[in-house]
């Protein structure tokens, strides 16, 4: 995975409404009034937070009338959570010899 579109996750996670967001979606799909409703934050700041986890992959939308109505995405939820476990898996080069001599 490359460096913008793992940037592009981490981003997703590193704000509260967001988080917030996301907790409230895995309960199922949402409508953006349901969100607007329960973050009580306004309707820019609630497209703005959508922006950034839609661009995640982490969160897809669709309209429907006038509406916005959010889910999280299977692939994309998958895609972050290896994203996370390969930037932490401890990766042995050699025989584990150290980079620095001594």
């Amino acid at each position: 995975m490359d460096e913008r579109k793992t940037a592009l996750i981490f981003k997703a996670f590193c704000d509260e409404n967001r988080i917030r967001i996301v907790k409230l979606l895995r309960t199922g799909e949402k409508c953006a009034c349901k969100v607007l409703e329960e973050l009580n934050i306004t309707q820019p700041t609630l497209s703005h937070h959508m922006k950034i986890l839609c661009d995640s992959g982490i969160v897809v939308g669709r309209k429907e009338g006038k509406w916005m109505h959010y889910s999280i995405s299977p692939k994309g939820a998958k895609v972050a959570a290896n994203c996370l476990k390969e930037l932490t898996t401890l990766k042995c080069e050699g025989d584990n010899i150290s980079c620095c001599k001594k």
